[in-house]
């Protein structure tokens, strides 16, 4: 009876397996949420968020998503990087971009735009974090030059440790970044203070979203902030959510909007759950790959968007 039921768990479990790598991690979708950090008075902006595409060159279903995107008109673009898995995929990300690259957009790089991903035990990331300080040297390089360059080209800023700023139907837009902290590359001290004069939106972009930064993201009064990395947890528990986020971040914000509190202040979080994964995990579960699509309005929270 026992060899039985141990039989049927591991067959269920190849079933989930098997679900989680060629149905769930195909399962593209378009999360959307509205986000009240608007002046008042200003007009309604949509801002369309991507991470984590972890892009690798034989991906034609990930391509033809990431290249359907521009058909929904977004009138800014937030890029929070783990943009390739390979080298070679440099060519068809940018490719598969397309007329996004001519849209107001950012970006802040993560730590697969650095180093490729490689072959590692996928439970190592309940035991711990697997964070650390520097680029993995011990990894493949990765065009990042190169991709930078391809990002910039048209209307993107990279704020990998800056800010840009950008108007947008009348609205002045401040965005701040830092590097990727899983990597600790991350020195806000390089975006920190409060907005430049007369803006009228601040917002915040990061890979990973460790308190580190955030909490001196909500410290600066920033409304709003963009990050990555957890995955959304990747594989997930029905009724459950997320065990692990890969960070300091508690699991029940791996995903979607939520309000991030740091000592009296607080923003607006919002953690992409990626469109991708590594090439050596490519399985997700009760938690499918996405973009979002955040309409940003005037609220109630507005007066904390206001800096002129």
């Amino acid at each position: 009876m026992a060899g039985r039921f141990v039989g049927r768990l591991a067959l269920a479990g190849l079933a989930c397996v098997a679900y989680g790598t060629f149905v769930e991690a195909r399962s593209f979708r378009v999360r959307r949420v509205t986000v009240p950090v608007l002046p008042a008075g200003a007009p309604r902006l949509r801002v369309l968020h991507v991470s984590d595409i972890h892009l690798a060159a034989y991906q034609k279903d990930r391509r033809e998503f990431v290249a359907a995107l521009a058909g929904l008109e977004p009138d800014l673009v937030v890029n929070t990087g783990d943009n390739i898995a390979h080298a070679n995929a440099l060519v068809p990300l940018l490719e598969a971009f397309g007329r996004l690259l001519d849209v107001p957009g950012v970006f802040a790089f993560g730590s697969n735009d650095y180093t490729a991903s490689r072959l590692s035990n996928p439970l190592g990331y309940l035991a711990s974090s697997t964070s650390r300080h520097g680029v993995h040297e011990d990894r493949e390089l990765l065009p990042t030059e190169d991709l930078r360059a391809g990002l910039v080209s048209r209307a993107w800023r990279d704020v990998t440790g800056h800010r840009a700023t950008f108007e947008v139907r009348g609205v002045r837009i401040e965005f701040r970044g830092t590097d990727d902290a899983h990597l600790h590359r991350d020195d806000y001290s390089l975006v920190a203070g409060p907005p430049a004069e007369g803006t009228d939106l601040a917002l915040g972009v990061t890979h990973a979203p460790y308190a580190r930064v955030l909490d001196a993201m909500a410290a600066d009064r920033i409304p709003l902030a963009f990050a990555g990395h957890t995955h959304g947890g990747q594989v997930c528990v029905p009724g459950w959510g997320a065990l692990t986020t890969n960070c300091d971040l508690p699991p029940a914000q791996a995903k979607g909007l939520s309000r991030y509190a740091a000592a009296d202040h607080s923003m607006w979080l919002h953690v992409s759950a990626g469109v991708g994964s590594s090439p050596f995990a490519p399985y997700r579960f009760a938690c499918p790959p996405e973009v979002t699509l955040l309409t940003l309005t005037p609220g109630r929270m507005a007066e904390a968007a206001q800096f002129g």
